[in-house]
């Protein structure tokens, strides 16, 4: 489980194919800040623009670690191939840490594409179309993670292509994630609200009773 409050900004080293066929995934080398490393261990969970990976291998000294992701992950994330790309990174959440953001799985929803990210004043307004699926789990003032990043959508405008949302990142977020390199046409992790995921589902198979009248005299 994740906060989606980045604790580091990475960069994709290097990337290698796991095998031939495009049923083969990537290893992926992943260099970090100094001193990043230094209370993770094998087999630690991080995630990756919002996408939970695991630890294979660690090389503190030259701060550097490598995940394996499938060819599946890699269908369903965007980002996460790109050489010298820029990730943001966030350690699994420890019991005795505090809920900074919101409860995230670290489990990629699907894929939104950047429409807007202009400054406004001090801050920037960050627009994202969120696919037709995902329309349903958004609402003005709920929490949705972009890449990682915990954040609160300020507008909701629903449409034939799915659902345009939009969120102000103050100068911190745009300075200390990889929020900032964003532009239009960019394509961006998201995964819903843990809440709403699970509203949906007791909605769906009936298990939220509808209050009975009190019949009693």
């Amino acid at each position: 489980m994740f906060t989606g409050i980045i604790t580091g900004v990475g960069r994709i080293a290097a990337v290698h194919d796991l095998g031939s066929s495009s049923s083969h995934g990537k290893r992926l080398s992943i260099a970090v800040p100094d001193g990043y490393l230094d209370d993770v261990g094998l087999g630690d969970s991080i995630a990756l623009n919002g996408a939970c990976m695991t630890v294979t291998t660690l090389d503190p000294a030259q701060q550097l670690f490598t995940i394996d992701i499938s060819a599946e992950s890699l269908d369903k994330t965007a980002g996460l191939s790109e050489e010298a790309a820029r990730v943001n990174l966030e350690k699994a959440l420890r019991a005795s840490d505090r809920l900074g953001g919101h409860i995230v799985s670290g489990h990629v929803d699907g894929i939104g594409t950047v429409s807007r990210f202009e400054p406004v004043g001090e801050s920037w307004e960050l627009r994202v179309l969120a696919p037709p699926a995902l329309a349903r789990f958004l609402a003005y003032k709920g929490s949705i993670t972009i890449n990682g990043v915990s954040l609160t959508v300020n507008s909701v405008s629903d449409g034939p292509q799915g659902s345009e949302i939009s969120i102000n990142l103050i100068p911190h977020t745009v300075e200390n994630t990889g929020l900032g390199s964003l532009k239009a046409g960019s394509r961006v992790n998201l995964e819903i609200d843990t809440v709403a995921r699970y509203v949906e589902r007791m909605l769906q198979a009936g298990a939220i009773p509808m209050p009975q009248k009190d019949s009693s005299p």
